[in-house]
């Protein structure tokens, strides 16, 4: 074989090592970084249930997989590329965007909190019925979705973005690589759970009509147990946007170097957990996620009156 051929194999071949060495170090560190944003993943996923709740059958899984797609959407076209852009030349903008996105979880949760609380007024059966068949109404659910997965979407490719980062990928391509692992897999998972959530009844209803004691016992247990499930996830996706909300405007407010309040929290956390020693970790969470929470009701509640004024549900 020619010495320049042979040459260019071997050049051929170190380059195929390199890239796929490369592969490797993406697929590994988007791993991690996953597993750092594992906690608003789960927030995430409480959250969508009361968005696709209260349709007929027929139209809960076409609900998902619009939300789905717009999720997809939210996180290869638009954040995927933002936050690489940011990055590497405006790295400084990221917080600040951040907390924008907090301050709206913040007013999501909060409007959510005063419509639990206010009393439920009077709707005729045909009006409920036109309501949740009506096109406008799936229309308004589908883009309130949207609009709250591109901040739970934005927390979670930030904290992708800042582990990747701390674990020395500092390539932009390998980050955008790894990034786009983290959001299609996130996407998956959490519209996949969502999806078998939100079809527990039918399956409930179909086991039921089985011959097999069992089978009919597991299925009445599931259809009983829907509503509840779902009473249960729509007051813990409340909670997580004023939890997570109200985390981001404290962690922005400490990154500006404004620490009274954060280590207010962090004290209180750390103060509760030495309380009870068996279960340190799970008290500081607790304690902090409170907090957070409280955060996010005082600032949701400010932006209320603005929110109902220029944003429409």
């Amino acid at each position: 074989m020619p010495s320049g051929l042979a040459a260019l194999l071997d050049d051929i071949a170190m380059i195929a090592k390199v890239a796929a060495a490369s592969i490797d170090d993406v697929g590994i560190a988007a791993g991690k970084a996953g597993t750092k944003a594992a906690g608003v993943v789960i927030d995430d996923a409480a959250v969508t249930p009361s968005y696709v709740t209260g349709f007929t059958p027929a139209r809960e899984l076409p609900i998902i997989w619009r939300i789905t797609k717009g999720s997809l959407k939210n996180k290869l076209i638009f954040l995927l590329p933002a936050a690489i852009l940011l990055s590497q030349f405006a790295p400084f903008l990221i917080t600040p965007i951040l907390m924008l996105g907090g301050a709206y979880l913040c007013f999501e949760g909060a409007e959510k909190l005063i419509e639990k609380l206010r009393p439920e007024e009077e709707h005729s059966i045909a009006e409920d019925v036109a309501e949740l068949t009506s096109a406008e109404h799936e229309e308004t659910m589908a883009k309130g979705a949207i609009r709250t997965d591109l901040i739970l979407s934005g927390e979670i490719m930030a904290i992708a973005l800042a582990d990747l980062q701390q674990s020395g990928l500092d390539i932009w391509w390998q980050q955008a690589l790894a990034l786009a692992a983290v959001g299609i897999a996130v996407t998956v998972a959490v519209y996949g759970a969502v999806g078998f959530i939100v079809k527990m009844d039918d399956i409930g209803l179909h086991l039921a009509k089985k011959n097999n004691g069992a089978a009919q016992a597991l299925g009445n247990g599931l259809v009983h147990a829907m509503p509840k499930l779902l009473t249960f996830l729509s007051t813990v996706g409340t909670a997580a946007m004023l939890w997570v909300g109200g985390s981001i405007i404290v962690h922005g407010i400490d990154h500006f170097g404004y620490s009274m309040l954060p280590n207010f929290i962090h004290s209180a956390a750390y103060g509760a957990s030495h309380l009870v020693p068996f279960a340190t970790g799970l008290v500081s969470w607790l304690v902090e996620a409170f907090l957070f929470g409280i955060v996010g009701v005082v600032v949701g509640m400010l932006f209320v009156p603005v929110g109902k004024k220029f944003l429409h549900h």
